[in-house]
């Protein structure tokens, strides 16, 4: 993603002087203030606030949105508005805005960095060839290395002086326009929900002036008339720092005065002041109360004349647009919004190139969620619906949620006509042969992302299942489609939905090379972790993958809907090679993933493709050469795919797995052992071949020769003392290292670069396995003069020097730092420390680590020794995680990872790390005492790790740590000390197991759900992780892994007889059953049903234990557990259901009772059961019901009680007004109607400027659909005074009332607008569509609105 710009918190001066800029500068500012990536800058952005004040603390404002929607955030792709026709904007002459400067400046150093990281990989891929072919390409890269890195150090430094010089007091703006310009440009857009902090000094320093009396002076000034704009906004502004300074005054306005202040703001001619007025009214809002009492101020009609204004008014519709989406802020505010405003934010989101266009759409989703029924009623479903599929909204994926929300329950689900809206986008792909193009493949890939999304939610896998699974089968057959950009983007579709990850070689197999080519790099196995030890020992009962269920069903749909013919046609139909070798790929993926998590019914037959066989036995027929081509390469493909590694976490118990390990291992060893069984005259010419001997320039060194004399030869004693003594190779190569020669340590700190520290670690490794290689270390400099160099920084030496090797910038721009890493491959042997001892190297160690300024060195120390072996330095990190700063001390204890994770049996095995897991276990247990509560969190995570093993876990519970003052961190840690019966005794003797348990029935299982649920749903979405930088010092733990079962009470309590005897005395397991079999097929009360959920997922954890088998029998419950999984109209308790069924086949016992239910369960090829199971009548499982939209009456009874009204008047000219402006929404009529009643406000028609009339329009455009264009044609017939008139209730008696609406946001109402508007429609653009059908038929709060044809989609702007 790419980083904007952010400004630097606010400051103060020491004095006590205010260095905040004046009130003026801290005003509303423009939305035309976009970031550079054209997306309005948030509150985030804001420099400096009146007094000081920081707001960081605030929380986005109060309906804040950005105006362009994009699933990604790219500089280069997004556009740029245009705001220059908006006459508030007017663009500074020389010099920009501070904060235009600053994200300039960050830019520059984006573009600085890539060229940077791609110099730096353009210089490894250069190292690895020949050095004179490649010497002046060489060159030119690492001066555009040099230059890159000179530039971002300047660049960096301008901008870090541009922040500074931002917070100084700038002079206010002298000309008006650009002042306006000036005062809308970067105020925060929402009202913190708390207090914000406040500086120390601010608290010492007592308000002058009372906020009340201040407000009331504010509003008196307020009064004040005929003044220029910007003083009215410089007053809005002021208002709402108060408002943000003490959030407690808004609760206490006098809305008479208060409300009549901010009518007049709104009934503005100019934009900014209107724009002022919808922002502080804004953030006036404290409840639903104050939305009624704002809305009594005339607010909806406002709003929706603000709203349907042109494109030049953008500062005044946005923030009319934010009011109404502050109103979602507050509890059941969206009761509050009327009919009206929706109707009139519904044209927008319609509106083809109106820059609110996405943001109007989202709000209508968040409607949908909130308030289906008034959404449904304004006719938005159907602009939904269209901004699914039609791959105009950026982000379409992100409104399926709003859809999905309403499928899980049948009475939410009335709303929609049978779940079809979101099939929408699969129409894209099934009637695509008949269009091509740039275009249409982009809106391929959008509507492909959308379908993923449905895909990966239990709502939308189950309604597009329904029929027969027709969606999905019609989506299937677009695979036969001969269009090549539509077979990839369904290809990549189903790479996707399956979670494929393409193995290392599918790029280069995809791109023609033959897969025998890199067979070395196929054999290289995955390894989860580095040391094999942890994964034989590891319970992987903890390592639970509902992920993988779910896939497993998806593969299981795909499959019966027709997926293996599909792709079996598009192999023998390729249209191009690379879709015929991605084909062949997904393939080769689809028959391992069946294999590995379907049941033998479903997989046994994928696996000899049957169609393809038969082709290929057809002796008379040419095809058969396809067809034996085609098995022949996906043959090839899956058993290349079988070498690469498991796909699954559980294939990982398999066979396969054991060589994983070995075969790396031998293949190093083998190497080493050629290299050993080198002869004279070949090593000697390989060492005349790395230049060492030729010269001393190290840049015309070969280094990757260099790295494989070292590993290999260097081994054989002979070879290394000929090496040492025969040749100046050793010589010169630890000359190369040596300190004050300052060659390794001059070069730049670069990736390619760091070649140069391993060589120099290999080295230090080969020369301590051979008797004269320890000692020729020993005499040489290298350890000497970095013993001097690091005496620079031991206090108690004497030593100093005025160029110290190991400074922090040293350490940072250089290789310096890799002499922490070779100092670290001497701690890895005894010989290598008795090296250090010598040259009092520990000693100095030991006054580093009590450096309190160079964290930095305390870092590079720590991270590269070894603590293997027992000696000083295990002292050295004890000592560093109890005495150290907060940082130094989280960072070491993440270092004993690694150490505590080891198997405490293969640590007594061998003599020479006898007690490494063992003390380091017992160093993070101490951890847990802590003050600071960072660290013990740390400690807690790396412990539960450690306890995967059943011995570790053991050894935990033996050093009985103390866990009461961590509160909830330390529950995952003793939940896992449930697991073994000393555990238990040792919690039992703590009373925490009953309480534990009370608490987890009483409350603690919704809570689950919660967390599960969530954990599913972020796994699914596929959010990519933020890059964190590779540090190879922080050994960290993994990050978080979602879609894993998380621990559960009843799971561990169920591991040990002492548990499972506790549970059947309390009697929660009956409990949950009861609570299932009474409440399974509950389909509306949500209370209800999440207590269902929490205990079919107690009831899953139990019965996925052996021991919990007993209770399963006992209680029956798996027959309901069933009833739920096929019958249930709650689609997510079905999939819950589903999930806790894999829970239950997870045990022998478990599957042997889901066979008696017509469930199969998988196992593995040793008999383990691997947690998935499938019905076996397939269907059963989405057998979901039709639905019919029952629409509510009374509603539409109102709803044309309404519409006579408005359409019937005394007058028979006011009567003809109502009805052609009722035409107006008739694609047909539209045109004649738009001219009568432009003739008729040319006659100057009395019911113009008659506020009757315009209330009776207003509900004529709240009961019809019109496009955005119409309704602003409409309002601009109606004199200007009007508005005035009814907003501050200065109509005659006669004159009915009207009431609707609901918003904020400024009108500017001028004559402009009118004749622009008038004279665009009577140039022909045709109005809108003729909604009567939706709003006066009997189904109008329920049917869609069907897609406009293409006569009124014509645009009047």
């Amino acid at each position: 993603m790419t980083p904007t710009s952010r400004a630097p918190p606010p400051a103060r001066s020491m004095t006590g002087q205010v260095d905040a800029p004046t009130t003026e500068q801290n005003a509303l500012l423009q939305p035309s203030r976009t970031g550079r990536d054209g997306r309005s800058l948030s509150a985030a952005s804001i420099i400096t606030g009146t007094r000081g004040q920081s707001f960081a603390a605030s929380g986005p404002p109060p309906g804040s949105f950005s105006s362009e929607l994009r699933s990604t955030i790219s500089r280069s792709e997004t556009p740029r508005p245009d705001f220059t026709a908006h006459s508030g904007f007017v663009e500074e002459d020389s010099h920009s805005t501070s904060e235009q400067r600053q994200a300039e400046l960050q830019d520059q150093i984006d573009k600085e960095t890539k060229i940077k990281i791609g110099s730096e990989n353009l210089l490894e891929a250069l190292n690895s060839k020949n050095a004179k072919q490649t010497k002046d390409q060489r060159l030119r890269v690492e001066a555009e290395l040099n230059s890159s890195n000179r530039k971002l150090a300047q660049l960096k430094l301008g901008l870090e002086a541009e922040i500074q010089r931002s917070k100084e007091v700038k002079e206010p703006l002298s000309n008006t326009t650009s002042r306006l310009s000036y005062l809308f440009r970067n105020a925060p857009s929402r009202s913190p929900s708390r207090p914000l902090g406040i500086d120390k000094e601010e608290e010492l320093e007592p308000e002058t002036e009372s906020p009340t009396f201040v407000l009331a002076e504010i509003l008196q000034a307020l009064e004040a008339e005929g003044m220029q704009p910007e003083y009215y906004v410089d007053k809005a502004n002021s208002l709402v720092e108060l408002f943000k300074r003490h959030p407690a005054l808004k609760y206490d306005l006098a809305w008479p005065t208060f409300g009549l202040r901010m009518q007049t703001m709104l009934l503005s001619d100019s934009r900014e002041v209107v724009a002022a007025g919808y922002r502080v009214m804004r953030y006036a809002i404290t409840d639903k109360k104050s939305l009624k009492t704002i809305r009594e101020l005339h607010t909806d009609y406002l709003v929706i004349l603000s709203l349907v204004k042109e494109s030049k008014a953008s500062v005044e519709r946005e923030q009319a647009l934010k009011f109404v989406r502050a109103f979602l802020d507050v509890k059941d505010g969206v009761f509050e919004i009327s009919r009206a405003v929706i109707r009139i934010i519904v044209s927008v989101a319609e509106h083809a190139d109106d820059r609110l266009k996405s943001i109007s759409i989202l709000t209508l989703a968040e409607i949908l969620v909130r308030n289906p029924l008034l959404l449904v009623s304004a006719g938005g479903m159907g602009t939904l619906t269209d901004a699914l599929g039609e791959g105009n909204y950026h982000a379409a994926e992100s409104l399926t949620g709003s859809f999905l929300y309403l499928l899980d329950t049948p009475r939410r689900r009335k709303f929609l006509r049978s779940g079809h809206e979101i099939e929408v986008p699969f129409a894209v792909f099934t009637d695509a042969a008949a269009i091509h193009g740039h275009m249409h493949e982009e809106k391929l890939k959008a509507n492909a992302k959308v379908i993923a999304t449905l895909l990966k939610s239990w709502a939308g896998l189950l309604t597009l299942c329904m029929n027969d699974f027709l969606a999905i089968r019609s989506l299937l057959s677009s695979l036969y489609i001969p269009t090549p950009h539509v077979r990839n983007v369904l290809l990549e579709l189903l790479f996707d939905i399956l979670r494929i990850k393409p193995p290392s070689w599918s790029s280069s197999f995809l791109a023609g090379r033959r897969l025998t080519t890199y067979g070395r790099v196929t054999n290289l196995k995955i390894q989860p972790n580095k040391d094999p030890s942890v994964t034989d020992n590891e319970d992987d009962t903890n390592k639970w993958n509902l992920i993988e269920h779910y896939i497993a069903v998806v593969l299981a749909v795909l499959l019966h809907a027709g997926l293996m013919p599909a792709l079996l046609h598009a192999e023998e139909d390729s249209l191009t090679l690379a879709l015929k070798r991605k084909t062949t790929l997904l393939l080769g993926e689809v028959l391992k993933m069946a294999n590995e998590l379907l049941p033998p019914s479903w997989s046994a037959d994928l696996q000899v493709l049957p169609e393809l066989l038969r082709s290929a036995a057809t002796f008379n027929v040419e095809d058969r050469f396809i067809a034996t081509g085609t098995i022949y390469q996906i043959d090839s493909v899956n058993r290349t795919l079988y070498r690469s590694g498991p796909t699954t976490l559980h294939n990982l118990k398999s066979s396969v797995n054991n060589e994983s390990d070995t075969t790396p291992r031998q293949s190093e060893q083998s190497k080493a052992q050629a290299g050993m069984q080198m002869d004279e005259s070949q090593f000697r010419s390989l060492m005349l071949e790395t230049q060492v001997l030729n010269t001393v320039n190290f840049t015309k060194w070969r280094w990757d020769l260099i790295q494989n004399v070292i590993d290999g030869p260097l081994l054989n004693a002979k070879r290394l003392d000929e090496a040492m003594k025969g040749a100046k190779f050793i010589h010169r190569v630890l000359g190369f290292y040596r300190p004050f020669k300052y060659r390794f340590s001059e070069v730049k700190n670069t990736k390619p670069n760091q070649r140069y520290v391993r060589a120099g670690c290999s080295l230090i490794r080969s020369l301590l396995q051979n008797p004269e290689g320890v000692k020729y270390l020993a005499e040489s400099k290298l350890i000497r003069q970095l013993a001097e160099c690091l005496s620079h920084f031991d206090r108690m030496s004497g030593l100093t020097s005025e160029l110290p090797i190991f400074t922090a910038e040293r350490m940072t721009e250089t290789l310096t730092g890799g002499y922490f890493a070779i100092l670290g491959a001497l701690t890895k042997d005894l010989k290598g420390i008795q090296i250090l001892e010598r040259w009092k190297v520990i000693n100095m160690f030991y006054h580093i680590i009590e450096l309190h300024d160079r964290d930095d060195l305390i870092r590079a120390l720590l991270s590269n020794m070894d603590y293997t072996l027992d000696g000083h330095l295990r002292i050295i990190i004890s000592k560093a995680m109890t005495s150290c700063s907060k940082d130094i001390r989280i960072f070491s204890t993440r270092l004993l990872r690694k150490y505590a994770t080891k198997s405490l049996q293969n640590a007594d095995s061998s003599g020479a790390t006898t007690g490494i897991a063992e003390w380091a276990i017992r160093l993070l247990v101490t951890q847990l005492y802590d003050p600071e509560i960072e660290v013990c969190e740390v400690a807690i995570k790396i412990l539960e790790e450690a306890c995967n093993q059943k011995h570790s876990l053991e050894y935990v519970v033996k050093c009985r740590p103390a866990l009461d003052h961590l509160g909830e961190i330390g529950a995952p840690l003793l939940l896992r000390f449930l697991s073994t019966s000393v555990g238990y005794h040792y919690l039992d003797g703590l009373d925490y197991i009953t309480k534990e348990m009370d608490d987890w029935f009483l409350g603690r299982n919704d809570t689950y759900v919660a967390l599960i649920e969530a954990s599913m749903a972020r796994a699914l979405a596929d959010i990519p992780e933020k890059p964190q930088p590779q540090m190879s010092y922080d050994d960290a733990p993994e990050h978080q892994e979602y879609g894993l079962v998380p621990p559960h009470f009843y799971r561990e309590l169920t591991r040990t007889h002492e548990g499972c005897k506790l549970l059947e005395q309390k009697g929660h397991f009956d409990e949950f059953a009861t609570t299932i079999r009474e409440y399974g097929m509950e389909d509306d009360d949500s209370e209800t049903i999440l207590k269902v959920k929490g205990c079919l997922w107690a009831v899953g954890n139990v019965g996925s234990m052996e021991l919990g088998a007993p209770f399963l029998e006992k209680s029956d419950v798996v027959k309901w557990i069933v009833q739920i999984a096929e019958t249930s109209e709650v689609m997510s308790l079905r999939g819950t259901a589903f999930f806790v069924l894999g829970l239950i086949s997870r045990s022998l016992h478990g599957q042997e009772i889901l066979i008696e239910y017509g469930w199969d369960g998988v196992v593995n090829e040793t008999g383990e059961a691997l947690g998935f199971c499938i019905p076996l009548d397939f269907k059963k499982l989405f057998s979901i019901k039709p639905w019919v939209a029952t629409p509510r009456r009374s509603t539409v009874w109102k709803q044309k009680a309404d519409i006579k009204v408005a359409i019937t008047d005394d007058d028979p000219l006011n009567a003809r007004i109502l009805k052609l402006a009722t035409d107006l929404g008739n694609t047909v009529l539209a045109k004649k109607a738009a001219n009568d009643l432009h003739a008729i406000k040319a006659k100057k028609a009395s019911g113009f400027q008659k506020p009757a009339l315009f209330h009776k329009v207003m509900q004529v455009l709240e009961s019809h659909h019109f496009r955005l264009p119409v309704c602003r044609f409409v309002i601009d017939l109606f004199d200007k005074r009007v508005l005035r008139q009814i907003v501050l209730e200065e109509e005659d008696d006669n004159d009915d009332g009207g009431d609707d609406g609901e918003s904020d946001s400024s009108s500017n109402y001028s004559d402009n607008d009118n004749n622009t508007s008038t004279s665009s429609y009577r140039n022909g653009d045709q109005g809108g569509d003729d909604d009567d059908d939706n709003d006066n038929d009997s189904n109008l709060a329920f049917a869609p609105r069907p897609v406009t044809n293409g006569a009124s989609s014509s645009t009047l702007s």
